[in-house]
């Protein structure tokens, strides 16, 4: 089985579970997980777990996001995209200072409210599906971070009014609701029109690739080389090898006392230990068994990619 991730383009119309039920038609193999929902009708980047790569699905859905995302002003819909139900029409008096002034003014920290047609679970239950019964379900506000937005174009002259626009920001961002809150701040409504992702943490679009892409390579016999090695997704940690000694401590998912690093890590000069701080660990042969974290001398296993009978 083949361990690690890879970067695909989500298309218009699938679902994110989609993509993950395609693949495993195509690699023929079930250990498959996305990293993150996106909506049907957005499309962009989708990085996506083989094998034991599927233990950093949620590590990754941690990572910044950026979005092109195209806002229709005038319209609010029951799904805050342009695929809900109609719910208010506004005529859009605005200028483009009045654009750029209330995007903007959204640019760090905010409170937003998940919206209702989200995967988000209240009890156990999927918000869409309160939604999808007609009953509206109380939302708590979560703090979410705009680490960008750039405004690339406004149109105003036509008979519908556009905002297209490039967003950075953490995990969490309903894209949706922003452009909804920006156009009730605006006072004349707001829904998405058009959405991209661009870029999840070292992900870019522009290394994407298609179901097709991905079927010709299988076919080929060349996939192997477009999937990234589940260490590379950490290259901010700090790389250290254990000795021979070290090695049945670090199979057996132990901990490993910093008092004794010098019996039990090949190298060390360099590293600081600060507590708190994490590294990539690998066996005397080289091989990456996890990512550690410093915690009161010790280092402590997080997350375990080691198989012994492998």
């Amino acid at each position: 089985m083949m361990n690690g991730i890879i970067n695909v383009y989500k298309e218009q119309g699938f679902t994110s579970h989609d993509v993950v039920a395609k693949l495993r038609g195509i690699l023929k193999f079930k250990k498959i997980g996305h990293t993150g929902t996106l909506d049907p009708d957005a499309v962009g980047v989708l990085p996506v777990c083989l094998g034991k790569g599927t233990k950093i699905c949620s590590m990754i859905t941690d990572w910044d996001k950026t979005y092109e995302a195209v806002m229709l002003l005038g319209t609010i819909t029951d799904t805050a995209d342009i695929s809900g139900n109609v719910l208010k029409s506004s005529e859009v008096n605005l200028t483009e200072a009045d654009v750029l002034e209330a995007c903007e003014s959204f640019i760090g920290e905010y409170m937003q409210v998940p919206p209702m047609y989200s995967a988000l679970k209240v009890n156990g239950k999927k918000l869409y599906d309160y939604a999808r019964s007609g009953i509206e379900v109380e939302r708590k506000a979560r703090k979410v971070v705009i680490k960008s937005l750039h405004v690339n174009d406004i149109d105003l002259e036509g008979k519908q009014k556009f905002v297209t626009m490039t967003v950075e920001c953490s995990k969490g961002t309903y894209i949706r609701t922003l452009c909804e809150d920006i156009g009730n701040k605006l006072g004349c409504g707001a829904c998405m029109y058009k959405l991209t992702r661009k870029r999840v943490g070292q992900f870019c679009i522009d290394d994407t690739l298609t179901l097709n892409q991905i079927s010709a390579l299988v076919l080929k016999g060349e996939f192997e080389s477009v999937v990234k090695a589940i260490d590379d997704m950490f290259p901010q940690y700090p790389k250290l090898e254990v000795t021979v000694e070290g090695d049945k401590l670090l199979h057996n998912g132990n901990k490993i006392d910093l008092e004794y690093k010098e019996q039990f890590i090949k190298q060390f000069e360099g590293i600081d230990f600060v507590e708190g701080d994490k590294l990539r660990l690998y066996d005397s042969n080289g091989v990456f068994v996890g990512v550690y974290r410093v915690c009161e001398g010790l280092l402590t296993p997080i997350q375990m990619f080691y198989d012994a009978n492998e």
